[in-house]
């Protein structure tokens, strides 16, 4: 379980000896009892032979070592080059050392004769340190060497680096020499995408880019998985962690962060896939657990996902139309990759293994290590193997795998790498013109392209070349091509600011839904154009369309800010009251207006007079978001209502239980006040009724939320309530701490202490962040498994311990945990990590939850 801070993907663990565990655990050279085989290096051709794939599919090497070597994501540029990230530094040796080298390089790789297999390779940029991703494009290439993102450019035509720029030095946390701690590159931004909206996006980064009229701009956006990201047809992201390996965003990003007083709203980060069983064709003794009990089944093969990467869309026109839109993702740990058969209904997807007890391509050979997949430029699907035998970075390398790497000798080579191709065999693999000098009209049918790279290069040049010229013919794709082309030609438009009422207008009234959906989204930026009456009565009819449609309407609906446009989201809200996502998109459009909101809804009558599945809910959701608003006024006219004996008691319970769950959190069996108390005046006349209601439940409510309010004169806590300050020391070891957090927690568990679904638990106001010291303690130094319950759910994953960090490191991270956002803690001592430290030297295991209950 990830509960505290990670260094490394969830199944990692320090690397601490072969000592005895007090509870008799012992880390068992399991590759002794077992039959394990061997495996040599392969040579590229008769490595072929060792993959497994469904009927009717081949996979082609297409380059291997020494044309490349440690290839970690490969691009293709609009001429068909493939670029390759060439992560050289990574992990030379059990130990890591001379990680920091500046061995890794960007190399093309050409294919002369056009047999498909690459011939010739030219280094682009060499001379980085752990160069993560990059993204090709017509002005230049963005090169990721985290903490830095480079824009190169070649300036003469011969494939090498002439400029380079830096675009930024807050690509990824990186090491932190003054903490004495080196940053891991599973956790370092990677993934750079060019998305169907223009930006380009990462993985594992909060920051998006985008390159318009010859210069970057960025902006906020969202947190994405660990290592690789994706999109669909559609535009949608999917992503991983290594331990949940297939999530996404049903929704735009932006609308979910438009409104502070909903927090958590449902649509982005979902788990697609919620089975992590994985299904290997050969024995995986080699995973850095793998002596634990659960991590591997009888037969030795791992049981769950624990290094899931490399996620990739399908959207080629090589594989039969059943695998488009399906979810590809890499397990290297278990030398294979997954299918999941994707599927949809009223805009929620979701997904199983599309070879149930099976797997879509598993190899024998296990240096096969595949970390990344790509559509290619020919509808095929291209994986990179990283091809080697050790792949856990050295920060946790247990000694359970490095003895037998060291022992099977796994751990070299190095520097090797293969690029493979996976081709359907009913249909021939097409050739991909070249498409960099292609004419802008002649782009613009390549958007009805059978095969998604064509379709998003296509789209990338034309809004990088900004030629006024085009916007006439992707005006008529726009109005008359396949649902595909249409929706690129939308987003090529508006891209270029080609947007007009008659194209957006033909998009609403579209056959198909996704096309509908994407004219409502670009129309946003028709509003100063047409003006807001005008926009209203072109998105009226999708007030009766499906609920895909009316979900997005309920987001663009946000953008306007009249009397009509409310009315149309308290329409939507009521016609989808139990759809799982549209009441938060309808709560993300009401930003500062949820209390009138409410009250609309309420005088309107029929459906909200009725104590019926889902209407109370929307009452507390609204209520809730007033109070954390925090104004007084709006506070009370809440309060005024709840007080109303014409008022039917479910809603004014429904009204209280909103207020008072905005305002506390239940921590170690006590309330406490998220954020500073409401002030106002004097106590509310309404709530001081409300703590005499007739209702019990009522006046709880009202008697707990009083604490919520402060005024002049009113009773304040005892000293047993108060806060003891830090002393100079504390502070210091607080500073130190929240750096320190930054670089090993912030990552999983996200700066605010919230967590991230699928990948990390919240920590703030949490029970075993505030209660036990040595307890907490105990799970820094030696990790956590699962399953645990935080706030009502189970995590059912694994966080390693932090033995690495010293003591006066571990003190102060957990006194800054213990003490920010709000928090009361008492602060943590060196001594007191120390103690446990001494006390718990034999420990070799995680600590279970039972154990830390006892």
């Amino acid at each position: 379980m990830v509960l505290l801070g990670c260094l490394l993907c969830p199944a990692a663990w320090s690397q601490e000896g072969d000592r005895k565990d007090p509870a008799g655990m012992v880390q068992e050279e399991l590759w002794r009892r077992y039959d394990m085989p061997p495996a040599p290096v392969l040579p590229p051709e008769k490595a072929l032979e060792s993959f497994s794939l469904p009927e009717g599919f081949r996979i082609e090497l297409v380059a291997s070592e020494p044309l490349v070597g440690d290839p970690v994501e490969i691009e293709f540029d609009s001429d068909g080059r493939m670029w390759v990230v060439e992560m050289r530094g990574y992990m030379p040796n059990p130990d890591g050392t001379h990680e920091n080298e500046p061995v890794g390089r960007i190399t093309v790789l050409e294919d002369d004769d056009g047999d498909g297999r690459m011939d010739r390779s030219t280094v682009f940029l060499d001379q980085l340190v752990m160069p993560r991703a990059l993204c090709v494009m017509e002005s230049g290439v963005l090169v990721a060497e985290p903490p830095n993102l480079w824009h190169c450019r070649d300036l003469d035509g011969d494939l090498r680096c002439d400029e380079r720029r830096l675009l930024t030095d807050r690509y990824a946390v990186q090491n932190d020499p003054r903490l004495g701690v080196r940053s891991n590159p599973e956790h370092a931004s990677n993934g750079l995408l060019w998305a169907m909206d223009n930006w380009i996006y990462s993985a594992n980064h909060t920051t998006r880019y985008r390159f318009l009229h010859g210069r970057f701009e960025e902006e906020p956006t969202i947190f994405r998985g660990q290592w690789g990201l994706s999109h669909d047809n559609f535009g949608r992201f999917f992503y991983n962690t290594n331990s949940d390996h297939f999530r996404g965003d049903l929704v735009p990003h932006g609308y979910l962060q438009r409104n502070p007083h909903f927090q958590g709203l449902a649509g982005a980060n979902v788990r697609i896939n919620p089975d992590q069983t994985v299904w290997p064709g050969r024995l995986n003794l080699g995973v850095n657990r793998g002596y634990r009990s659960g991590t591997l089944r009888e037969d030795g093969t791992l049981r769950r996902y624990t290094g899931a990467c490399g996620t990739l869309v399908y959207r080629g026109g090589n594989f039969p139309e059943e695998f488009v839109g399906d979810g590809f993702v890499c397990e290297p740990t278990a030398n294979l990759i997954r299918c999941n058969r994707v599927s949809e209904s009223s805009g929620v997807v979701s997904a199983v293994n599309a070879y149930p007890g099976g797997e879509f391509l598993t190899s024998t050979d296990e240096r096969f290590r595949p970390v990344n997949l790509i559509n290619g430029p020919d509808g095929a699907l291209y994986v990179v193997d990283l091809h080697r035998g050790l792949i856990q970075h050295r920060i946790y390398l247990t000694t359970f795998l490095r003895k037998q790497i060291e022992e099977r000798g796994l751990d070299a080579p190095t520097g090797l790498g293969r690029i493979y191709r996976i081709v359907h065999e009913g249909r021939d693999r097409e050739a991909a013109p070249p498409m960099g000098d292609m004419a802008s009209p002649d782009l613009v049918g390549e958007l009805g392209s059978v095969h998604g790279w064509r379709r998003d290069t296509a789209q990338r040049i034309l809004v990088e070349r900004q030629d006024a010229a085009v916007i006439g013919p992707l005006r008529e794709a726009a109005l008359s091509a396949s649902p595909l082309a249409r929706i690129h030609a939308l987003w090529t438009l508006h891209g270029l600011g080609g947007l007009d009422e008659k194209v957006v207008a033909a998009g609403l009234v579209s056959h198909h839904p996704k096309v509908r959906t994407a004219a409502l989204r670009v129309s946003e930026s028709l509003k100063e154009l047409v003006g807001e009456e005008r926009l209203l009565s072109l998105w009226r009819p999708a007030l009766d369309d499906i609920p895909e449609v009316q979900w997005q309407l309920a987001f663009s609906l946000g953008e306007l800010d009249g009397e009509k446009a409310t009315g149309m989201l308290a329409l939507v809200l009521e016609r989808n009251l139990l759809h799982p996502y549209i009441p938060g998109a309808v709560y993300s459009s009401l930003h500062r207006r949820e209390g009138e909101f409410l009250q609309r809804l309420i005088d309107a009558g029929s459906l909200w007079d009725r104590d019926m599945p889902g209407v109370a809910s929307v009452v507390e959701s609204l209520s809730g978001a007033v109070f954390r608003e925090r104004q007084a006024s709006r506070i009370r006219r809440i309060l005024d209502r709840a007080v109303d004996d014409a008022e039917p008691e479910w809603r004014r319970h429904a009204r209280m239980t909103g207020l008072h769950r905005a305002a506390f959190r239940r921590v170690q069996g006590r309330l406490r006040l998220q954020g500073e108390p409401v002030r106002v005046d004097a106590m509310p006349d309404a709530l001081a009724s409300l703590v005499g209601s007739r209702s019990p439940r009522i006046s709880i409510l009202a008697e707990e939320l009083v604490e919520a309010f402060d005024w002049p004169g009113k009773d304040q806590p005892g000293d047993e309530d108060e806060v003891v300050a830090l002393t100079l020391a504390q502070k210091i070891r607080f500073q130190e701490g929240s750096e320190l957090y930054v670089l090993v927690c912030g990552t999983c568990h996200q700066p605010d202490g919230r967590g991230l679904d699928g990948l990390a638990p919240p920590i703030l106001n949490s029970e075993r962040i505030l209660g036990s010291k040595e307890r907490l303690v105990r799970i820094v130094l030696h990790g956590l498994q699962g399953p645990i319950e935080v706030e009502g759910r189970e995590w059912d994953m694994t966080m390693p311990g932090l033995a690495v960090l010293d003591d006066h490191q571990i003190s102060g991270l957990l006194t800054y945990v213990r003490r920010e956002w709000g928090h009361e803690g008492t602060p943590v001592d060196p001594g007191e990590v120390s103690r446990v430290r001494d006390e718990y030297a034999d420990r070799l295991d995680m600590w279970t939850v039972e154990e830390l209950e006892e």
